[in-house]
């Protein structure tokens, strides 16, 4: 895969300290998409890779979209700003031959047309310019390309895990990253390009307990880890409450199921 002649910085300078964010949760980001495996199943089931097609996964993460394309024969490119999911992917690949790259998902380093199909599971939703990366999107997928897209929808729960931490933040972040969950604003943003086929489906979070969650989520999670970290020891010890509490809210016996509903975003390259 040939690189544009002009290559852009790896990370664009606004989002090196959202590089570092979800960097820091290494290996150990693993233990989050362990709750998600099967969103990924239904994303990846529905993009339906073919031996010998260009894959790109848009914010690869610890890579586990890019692993499962890969295995049903793709050619398989995974990219991410955070370089810590990067090192941890290239880890956790199992002898497949995945080109995992660091690179910025609102100027890909990557030539214009050049993929077959786009993935991206629960992570471009997450940029800071939402109109930039959907066009990057657009622009490295071919003519009659498939592009699938998972994002958490702003009336589920992981909108409300997040609206649980918000009130301990310095600042909530500019764009909300769950405007990517509304069927309107994906067509804004991706419509003149792809047509577009919407539908929502439901991920299940099971784990022992909103303690366990929250272990979890504190170890692994970039955006919950440093905000944790930013806390003196009494506004930290009031997250984990509030965080406990807020997955307890869905035990059933032993344990916790918390549904987590999600948009899924099929669309083919005009």
């Amino acid at each position: 895969m040939n690189v544009q002649t002009n290559p852009l910085p790896a990370i664009q300078p606004h989002n090196e300290r959202a590089a570092s964010v979800w960097s820091s949760g290494g290996r150990d980001y693993e233990e989050i998409i362990r709750g998600v495996y099967d969103g990924i199943d239904t994303t990846v089931a529905a993009l339906a890779p073919r031996p010998g097609e260009r894959i790109l996964d848009v914010a690869t993460g610890t890579g586990i979209t890019a692993r499962a394309c890969a295995r049903r024969g793709a050619h398989v490119t995974g990219i991410d700003i955070a370089a810590g999911l990067l090192d941890a992917a290239r880890g956790l690949s199992d002898g497949l031959a995945i080109d995992y790259r660091l690179g910025d998902a609102e100027a890909l380093p990557l030539a214009d047309a050049g993929f077959d199909a786009v993935v991206s599971t629960f992570g471009v939703m997450f940029v800071g310019r939402p109109e930039a990366a959907a066009g990057e999107l657009a622009r490295v997928c071919r003519p009659g390309g498939r592009l699938a897209l998972a994002t958490w929808t702003p009336d589920g729960t992981i909108a409300e895990m997040f609206a649980v931490m918000r009130p301990y933040m310095a600042a909530p972040p500019a764009v909300s990253p769950f405007d990517w969950g509304r069927p309107e604003r994906l067509r804004q943003l991706l419509g003149d390009a792809f047509d577009l086929t919407i539908r929502v489906e439901t991920s299940h979070y099971v784990e022992t307990g909103g303690e366990a969650a929250w272990n979890t989520f504190v170890t692994g999670y970039g955006p919950t880890r440093a905000l944790a970290a930013s806390l003196d020891e009494d506004r930290r010890a009031a997250l984990k409450r509030d965080f406990v509490a807020f997955h307890e809210r869905y035990r059933e016996g032993q344990g916790i199921h918390v549904p987590r509903t999600f948009v899924l975003t099929l669309g083919t390259r005009r």
